[in-house]
């Protein structure tokens, strides 16, 4: 990617370095109901909440740190602020404020001009963007690198562990840097899908056998809300060769069906909740060409299966 030209955004939040990612930690370094689980176990659970959609990565995370989901108190009150913005020098960070601010640039285009599922129209209100290193205090509760990258709707804030590019490329194989970039892109997906009210179809789905299929409606339209911001980047010139090639990848990587082959060797299809491989790299793709968010009404799909 070209990013030598893009403006850098200032909605970064620099907690690395700080005793439990800023405060509220867990103390004892893994969540009670994770110790023993061994680090395959840990592994195989980062994997399946990957890009998990936030309402249910939540709701697990709660229950793994005994908060049943929701922000406790303790969380919420310790929670301290990082430093703004990117240490000098900081290659990795500054990396990610560029691709940062050319969401911000995109979707303040699309929210002006109601390009948007739904026809909303309105300001956009710009997330933050917190860097934090194993673990991290939210108001969705506290959370690990195990995790991987996450987007709360209680603070509207994106988290993550920049270590996560490394298994990205290592364990998942899909390295690059377009690679990377689509990691935020998905997760600042997530961002306007709350701003759009999407978010609330999976919420009150939640504990019927619609929350499956609800959820995988919603990971492809943050798929595709990616793949949006992804035509503007390359119209704006900053896309290389090979950098659509790595996004495609890193979508194949994290399809549910993939997924499951990859830590028990079968597919259990009635449990997806993110969408298989073809799908995530179709509904990116589709956003891709088309550059239009209108075209990222996954949930106005009428037959499941035709998704």
């Amino acid at each position: 990617m070209r990013m030598d030209d893009q403006r850098r955004s200032t909605n970064i939040e620099d907690r690395r370095g700080m005793r439990g990612g800023g405060g509220g930690g867990f103390g004892g370094g893994l969540p009670v109901r994770m110790r023993g689980m061994g680090l395959i176990g840990i592994i195989i659970l980062g994997l399946v909440l990957l890009f998990a959609p936030a309402g249910i990565r939540n709701m697990i995370i709660g229950q793994l740190t005994g908060g049943g989901g929701g922000a406790s108190s303790s969380a919420v009150s310790t929670q301290q602020a990082g430093t703004q913005g990117c240490p000098q020098g900081d290659q990795a960070c500054d990396f990610v404020s560029a691709v940062l601010g050319s969401t911000e640039d995109v979707w303040n285009s699309h929210f002006s001009s109601g390009n948007l599922p739904g026809g909303v129209r309105g300001a956009y209100e710009q997330p933050t963007l917190v860097l934090f290193e194993g673990q991290v205090a939210t108001a969705c509760g506290n959370a690990t690198s195990a995790v991987g990258p996450f987007y709360c709707p209680g603070d509207a804030k994106l988290y993550i562990d920049l270590s996560f590019y490394e298994t990205l490329a290592r364990r998942l194989r899909a390295p690059g840097d377009f690679a990377q970039a689509y990691v935020i892109a998905h997760e600042v997906g997530h961002h306007v899908q709350n701003m759009i009210g999407a978010t609330r179809y999976v919420d009150q789905a939640r504990g019927t056998r619609e929350q499956n299929p609800m959820s995988v409606r919603l990971e492809l339209q943050a798929d595709c809300l990616a793949g949006v911001w992804g035509h503007d980047a390359n119209r704006g010139g900053q896309l290389e060769a090979g950098d659509l090639d790595e996004a495609l990848t890193a979508a194949h990587a994290i399809g549910d069906d993939t997924l499951q082959r990859g830590s028990q060797g079968y597919v259990t299809p009635a449990s997806f909740t993110h969408g298989t491989s073809e799908q995530r790299q179709r509904w990116f793709r589709r956003g891709y060409d088309s550059g239009d968010a209108t075209q990222c009404d996954t949930f106005a799909v009428r037959d499941y299966n035709q998704l």
